[in-house]
């Protein structure tokens, strides 16, 4: 008798009775049985970490292409409606691939272009969403003088935003001690020097008590930066009145402030510094400031600064994690729109690309220990060019992403995150991702270095095999781990579409008519370069 069709779930149409899950997905076909295909295992292959590894032209990014197609192409009921995937594309190669995926109430993918403008429909990454620890690697401030200065200023940049009564008796402690401080001032500061510092300060943070009014009470003369006969001594003895003992430093809060509030907050934080007795932090702070004014004006970092004007929208944290894993909100829950999220990065440094990846992962990462119940919303980083940023050696960048995918490869599975690592150089690669990768594509490698870390991997798997790895044709794979029941060599699927990371074709693109134009787009080029033959 045959089976009764499932019902629909919110108005769709009822599950076909002979709708299947994937239980196993097929990558390729055997070389060595002829149309047997190489199968792995569903829970098992994306259950834990992937590695695909391979010298560059071997076929890694066709690999990958390919598996996310096979998931993704079936046409029944039961699609990976549920997947994450969010590729950190580092050659903007993976769009051409993927996009066509999308299908009208099935799979949904988002292309997110950072290329570090803020023109619109770019990816941008507002700065407070990082954490002190970040700032604290992005301005690379030393741990004795720098760290404190810079963690007062970022818990200032909440403190001066707050409303609260407590929040006031904080702000004006610490207006009170910069006032205090700024008309003690250095010995070669002007008194008009030190009176315009004080206005700055009540001009910019007034509060009930300290403000423009309390000057003018005690006879400030604007024009000459001093007071009226003995009215200093009684003007700061009214400030004196706001200091309070045993203040606790404000916590960084991460409420949104602009670069220009953390600049005055900085300087805050070294006046408040100074008035305890650290005269020379000024000095000790001097790179610091200047690391920020730095990222402050270098135009690749344009894509996290926000300058905020009364009215703007205020990106919130929520809505930009909705973004990245393809969520929309639907009454008190969350409904997929898109299965697969594509961060282009090919327009950046990887400076660039470390510091965004690395965030990016740890939100995700935070996200998902803190989501009840927990291991329910699975999410894969598809990491391309990974050595490039999760290298074994420290990195020569000030975020160093390779600590927090580390973590993520130690404690990542109990929390449903895992990585899908890609790179043509494993002995770069961080050996503690690698070592918690459970499944391995591994496509031809010719380097000894490289070779011999594929051997400490896999001690399980015979010399035979591993010779072979040098010269496996392009297209051509190992696959070995828990999602296989013995180490394989098979012949990849091919992607269709393919990624653009084809090889060039010499031979056409070399040898061909006189007058044949050359099809490549100049633009930017012509953009980076506009007085291009002109004599200054």
């Amino acid at each position: 008798m045959p089976s009764e069709p499932a019902p629909g779930i919110n108005g769709n149409p009822p599950v076909p009775a002979n709708a299947t899950r994937f239980r196993a997905l097929s990558i390729g076909r055997s070389v060595v049985f002829e149309g047997y295909e190489v199968k792995v295992r569903m829970d098992d292959f994306f259950g834990g970490h992937i590695a695909v590894l391979g010298n560059t032209g071997s076929g890694k990014s066709c690999t990958v292409a390919s598996v996310l197609q096979s998931l993704f192409g079936k046409a029944d009921e039961f699609q990976a409606r549920g997947a994450t995937i969010v590729v950190f594309d580092v050659n903007g190669e993976y769009a051409n691939a993927l996009i066509p995926l999308a299908k009208e109430n099935g799979i949904g993918v988002d292309h997110i272009v950072l290329d570090g403008t803020t023109a619109d429909g770019k990816f941008r990454l507002p700065h407070w969403f990082l954490e002190q620890s970040e700032w604290e690697l992005l301005l690379q401030a030393s741990e004795r003088t720098q760290i404190p200065v810079l963690r007062t200023a970022l818990g200032l940049t909440g403190l001066f935003r707050e409303t609260s009564p407590e929040a006031l008796e904080v702000k004006e402690h610490f207006i009170a001690t910069c006032i205090i401080e700024c008309f003690r001032g250095a010995d070669g500061d002007s008194p008009v020097s030190k009176f315009q510092r004080v206005v700055s300060l009540l001009q910019k943070y007034p509060t009930d008590d300290l403000n423009m009014a309390l000057l003018q009470k005690h006879g400030a003369n604007a024009q000459y930066g001093n007071f009226a006969g003995n009215n200093l001594h009684s003007f700061l003895d009214d400030v004196r009145a706001k200091l309070r003992e045993d203040v606790d430093l404000p916590p960084y809060r991460r409420i949104p402030f602009t670069f220009g509030d953390l600049e005055e907050c900085l300087d805050f934080a070294i006046l408040y510094e100074e008035a305890h007795g650290n005269r020379q932090i000024r000095d000790y702070c001097s790179q610091l400031l200047t690391r920020f004014k730095s990222l402050r004006d270098r135009s690749e970092y344009a894509f996290m600064r926000y300058d905020l004007s009364p009215g703007d929208l205020i990106p919130t944290k929520e809505a930009f994690l909705e973004q990245i894993l393809g969520l929309s909100p639907n009454g008190n829950h969350w409904q997929k729109c898109n299965q697969i999220i594509i961060v282009d990065m090919n327009a950046v440094e990887d400076e660039i690309v470390e510091l965004v990846s690395s965030v990016l992962a740890r939100m995700i990462f935070r996200l998902l220990r803190q989501a009840e119940p927990r291991n329910r919303f699975p999410v894969h980083l598809l990491l391309e060019e990974a050595h490039r940023y999760i290298s074994e050696s420290p990195s020569r960048y000030a975020i160093d992403a390779s600590k927090i995918y580390e973590r993520i490869a130690k404690e990542g599975r109990k929390y449903g995150l895992f990585l899908l690592v890609a790179s043509q150089r494993p002995s770069e690669l961080s050996k503690a991702v690698l070592s918690q990768c459970s499944n391995f594509v591994i496509h031809r490698i010719q380097n000894p270095d490289d070779l011999s870390q594929i051997r400490q991997m896999t001690p399980f798997i015979s010399e035979a095999v591993l010779k072979r790895l040098p010269s496996l044709p392009k297209q051509h794979a190992l696959v070995f781990g828990t999602s296989v029941n013995l180490p394989t060599t098979f012949k990849v699927k091919e992607a269709k579409p393919l990624p653009k990371s084809d090889d060039a074709r010499i031979k056409e693109l070399w040898f061909h008519e006189e007058g044949r134009p050359v099809f490549i787009e100049l633009a930017q080029v012509k953009q980076a370069n506009p007085a291009q033959g002109q004599v200054p």
